[in-house]
């Protein structure tokens, strides 16, 4: 198999992709592929000494900042071991994505798989999802959570949050693809009920991702871009109307954040995104000032938050302060927050020099599928928005995924 002969590559493209379904059922199945992914690729490229993979920029420093967690967990979290865990096989999110990349230059029939298998787990979440909206039963009998719902998720209320944060990749996959018509009609129709399904899943961020990866798409895509703009009005037509005829989900989406963060009060304190989400961040920003430069390990903000002395609000504790940055600020100080932060910075300045290049040159610095999945990493970095665990398995696993389209499409001298 080190020879990664035709049949070999399209068994491993073929488990590799299987990923995206596995997603929905938990983390287990696709921790166990990144992990032996990671294993098989290191094996490979050492035996093979084909190390032009990770000599990169954006590589290279991720395995920087996973050397620099593993560093300070090992010397100054206060529970050494529960740190390390977390910071210790951090660094096969970066060879997962590198891997992926490899097997885009092997075999670019890497693409449809991805793209189709895809195409059939949002299939699959939409319907599912409209019949658990429809019944309060999914077609497995799982039930609704009250007006939430989570599909073939159960209890994990983050169907909105799988659909949100991969519809860039697939979008992206769908732009490069040789495609029939009735196809265009199809993945119309289904970006349509996605975007609908996201709304009725109550998942606030969610719903804000998918607004802002949009927005950045139409924004700075040529070809298709109609396309997704008239979807994407068709689908806020049936959201407007949805809001009219359910106050209860249309307060949800719209109206309790805006009274959460008092600003039809008149409150002169600023609350950042909900009270809730503004006591942890409060308490994690106590946290970060007292080691503000590194930081108090990965993972210690679950264990340093039940110190009294530092706790703020009306829910100063939780597994994480539920934003990336100031995560990474109590957790890693301001040098690890930094490297986020150059992530953030790199995204803007590309977009940035793209629409540029639109505007005063008549010239495209990316393409269109590049454009989408930079859509992915920009929602994968935003700074202003509330968030899951950046140290979560599931989670970094759905951020890496498009991370490796886009090194093979920058760093490659063919895209697919």
């Amino acid at each position: 198999m080190v020879n990664l002969k035709y049949s070999n590559t399209l068994l491993v493209s073929l488990i590799l992709s299987s990923i995206i379904p596995f997603l929905i059922w938990g983390p287990f199945f696709p921790d166990l592929i990144v992990s032996i992914s990671t294993l098989f690729f290191l094996f490979y490229t050492f035996k093979n000494r084909i190390f032009y993979y990770f000599f990169n920029k954006p590589l290279i420093i991720f395995f920087i900042f996973c050397i620099y967690c593993i560093t300070i967990s090992t010397f100054v979290a206060e529970d050494p071991m529960f740190s390390f865990e977390s910071s210790l096989f951090y660094f096969r999110i970066g060879v997962f994505s590198c891997f992926i990349w490899y097997l885009i230059d092997k075999d670019k029939n890497i693409l449809k798989y991805f793209y189709y298998i895809l195409v059939l787990s949002f299939s699959a979440l939409v319907i599912d999802g409209y019949v658990q909206s429809i019944t309060g039963k999914n077609l497995v009998g799982l039930s609704t959570n009250q007006i939430r719902i989570s599909s073939f998720f159960g209890d994990e209320l983050i169907m909105g949050s799988y659909l949100s944060r991969l519809f860039p990749l697939l979008f992206a996959l769908f732009i490069i693809k040789q495609k029939q018509k009735y196809e265009i009609y199809y993945i119309g129709l289904l970006f349509i009920l996605a975007d609908l399904l996201i709304y009725i899943s109550g998942e606030r961020s969610a719903f804000f991702y998918l607004n802002l990866s949009t927005l950045f798409i139409i924004i700075l895509i040529k070809q298709y871009q109609k396309f997704r703009l008239i979807t994407f009005v068709i689908a806020t037509i049936f959201i407007v109307f949805l809001s009219m005829s359910s106050t209860s989900l249309s307060d949800r989406m719209f109206k309790d954040p805006v009274q959460d963060m008092g600003l039809n009060k008149g409150s002169k304190e600023i609350v950042i995104f909900s009270s809730a989400h503004d006591s942890l961040i409060r308490t994690a920003f106590n946290m970060f000032k007292e080691k503000p430069l590194i930081g108090n390990g990965p993972k210690m903000f679950r264990i340093k938050c039940k110190d009294e002395k530092i706790q703020t609000g009306i829910k100063p504790c939780d597994s994480h302060p539920h934003n990336f940055y100031v995560q990474l600020l109590a957790e890693t100080g301001i040098v690890g927050f930094s490297f986020l932060f150059i992530s953030f910075l790199y995204v803007l300045y590309t977009a940035i020099r793209h629409f540029k290049s639109i505007i005063f040159k008549q010239k495209r610095y990316l393409t269109d599928y590049q454009v989408c999945l930079l859509a992915a990493l920009l929602i994968t970095v935003w700074p202003f928005s509330p968030n899951g665990n950046f140290f979560n398995n599931w989670l970094m696993i759905v951020y890496s995924l498009p991370v490796g389209f886009y090194l093979q499409s920058i760093y490659s001298k063919k895209d697919g």
